[in-house]
């Protein structure tokens, strides 16, 4: 079966469609990143879809459906590279890809990505200053 590879950058773990999004190819796209942010605790999911001409309602639903799985697991997505035709569909399909955020292309993605990434840092550390010694 054809898998879409997945890359690990830094934090965040990059998936760049490069082929027609088929069910089955998007069901299993699903599951291996659900494992990969497990097993590498990464807490970015980037989603390069800028060689989709064509996006129906499963595809749709099956990008919505990674988001709330990544935020399940602790991960922000950010969908980059949406042609306009693609976001006209998916509006005309009334999906409004909820939890998804967007970008126009993938460094504008990857800095959304780190600086979300930076900010939990720096809540992480105050939090942890605050918190202090009890007793």
């Amino acid at each position: 079966m054809e898998r879409i590879p997945i890359l690990r950058i830094g934090d965040i773990l990059l998936v760049s469609i490069q082929v027609d999004l088929q069910d089955h190819i998007a069901v299993a796209l699903q599951e291996d990143l659900a494992e990969r942010i497990v097993s590498s605790g990464s807490h970015g999911v980037l989603i390069d879809i800028s060689a989709l001409e064509i996006v129906d309602s499963f595809i749709g639903r099956m990008i919505s459906t990674i988001a709330s799985v990544s935020r399940v697991l602790d991960a922000q997505t950010v969908v980059v590279g949406m042609r306009p035709a693609v976001a006209i569909t998916l509006v005309e399909l009334g999906l409004s890809l909820d939890g998804v955020r967007t970008a126009l292309d993938v460094d504008r993605g990857m800095a959304m990505l780190q600086a979300d990434l930076e900010h939990a840092v720096r809540v992480d550390h105050v939090e942890d200053e605050t918190s202090g010694p009890v007793g």
